[in-house]
């Protein structure tokens, strides 16, 4: 048994336990040199961290052509296709700065302006994270900010090639050789050498993440990025072999990587049948597929239950507001409408999640540990201001000063109502 099957229980929905209090000390500790002593404290935590510290904190103009020397032709070809259909997908959500006349000779809009300096940060642990090169660099290229920083850890001094690729190739200005609780301070409060960040993105590890949690009091972050998830709900039509493969994708994340089967049935014995089949699968994929020690801690923690009605089906997954939806389903275009919280939704048999960490367009930063419930992943919007304008005509205040000054004198805020009383000399 890899997952386990259970009638539907909430508790079974709550996720792992993260226990962040034993860090919290360290991280502060981290911030607090970065922020005293900056390069310097940087490069010690390199040392110390990652073996040796490098010899330059930016990754160097050498560096970036021995990258695009290494990476093969056809990892480019596949980057470069994935980055087109990001910036596509991103571009179609730039907001026009709607105008509208609320009253005769009163006009209020918005304008929308880019984050002038952001920080990004990418994992450099079990997996060289390129993909989340692409999923921040390319939006904040497209929304204009003007000066893009990527931070990432260094092995034996060096960056991945095809990270320092996909950087350049995405309009990262610059890469600093520098990962951890570290980093994340280097980008919020600066040093000598790493400027600050109006906002930084990008996952991390347990520390990375209560870095972040800990600089959001000073710098604008986009999320608490907790463990990957993924709830995948199937039925009788669909491919057992189709669900495990996305169950172990997820659960290859990490140990503490959750993934959730629902099983939409008539009967918990058809349930059952299901689930039999898709243990089935798992086991078969196993065999086949590397990174157990990171699939079976995951699968341990994980559950799959029955689900006898599509309002029930509904329910769980509003509930559990997972990061990736699966909808392997006869009806999943039905099943869409009424999903109200997830990060993002793969329908049909022919839509692996893969395809949205990878290539598809969409971006795969998404909310976990059900912030599903009020917030969306990762957009253009997340890269963007919108700053409000008004102007208001002689005709328009003459309109309009009364309603101003009643509201404001009722509030005993009368400077608020003089400002209006002096223009129209009501005074």
């Amino acid at each position: 048994m890899y997952i386990a099957f259970s009638d539907y229980d909430k508790k079974l929905l709550e996720r792992p336990s993260q226990d962040a209090r034993e860090k919290e000390e360290a991280v502060r500790a981290i911030i607090e040199d970065v922020r005293v002593h900056g390069d310097s404290a940087l490069l010690s935590y390199a040392e110390r961290f990652d073996g040796c510290a490098p010899s330059s904190l930016y990754a160097t103009d050498e560096e970036f052509d021995e990258a695009e020397r290494l990476v093969p032709a056809e990892l480019k070809t596949a980057i470069n296709r994935a980055m087109k259909n990001i910036r596509t997908f991103h571009e179609a959500q730039m907001p026009k700065g709607e105008m509208v006349e609320t009253e005769k000779g009163v006009r209020c809009w918005r304008k929308i302006v880019p984050i002038s300096r952001v920080g990004l940060y990418v994992p450099g642990g079990t997996a060289p994270l390129f993909s989340t090169v692409l999923m921040l660099a390319v939006p904040a290229s497209v929304a204009g900010c003007r000066s893009v920083i990527l931070a990432t850890p260094a092995r034996n001094g060096s960056v991945s090639p095809v990270i320092l690729y996909a950087a350049k190739a995405a309009g990262v200005d610059k890469v600093l050789k520098i990962g951890g609780a570290q980093a994340i301070a280097a980008l919020s409060y600066g040093t000598e050498s790493v400027p600050a960040c109006g906002k930084i993105f990008g996952p991390g590890n347990s520390y990375v993440t209560e870095a972040k949690r800990q600089v959001s009091q000073h710098t604008a972050i986009d999320m608490i990025a907790g463990p990957s998830e993924v709830m995948v709900c199937v039925d009788k039509t669909s491919n057992p072999a189709f669900a495990a493969s996305d169950l172990l994708s997820q659960a290859e994340h990490g140990r503490d990587s959750q993934v959730m089967l629902v099983i939409r049935s008539e009967s918990r014995e058809e349930a059952y049948s299901i689930y039999e089949k898709i243990e089935d699968a798992i086991g078969k994929e196993l065999e086949r597929i590397g990174r157990h020690e990171y699939m079976l801690p995951s699968l341990s923690h994980s559950y799959a239950f029955p689900s006898y009605s599509d309002d029930d089906l509904a329910a769980i997954i509003n509930e559990y507001a997972p990061e990736h939806l699966i909808l392997s389903t006869e009806n999943a275009d039905e099943l869409l409408q009424k999903v109200e919280n997830a990060g993002s939704v793969f329908l049909g048999s022919y839509t692996p999640e893969s395809a949205g960490d990878y290539a598809s367009g969409t971006n795969h930063t998404l909310p976990t540990s059900g912030w599903a419930v009020s917030s969306s992943g990762v957009s253009l919007d997340s890269f963007i201001k919108k700053i409000t304008v008004q102007e208001i005509t002689e005709e328009g205040l003459s309109s309009l000063g009364k309603t101003i000054e009643c509201m404001a004198e009722a509030e005993g805020l009368e400077a608020h109502s003089y400002a209006v009383k002096v223009r129209l000399g009501h005074d």
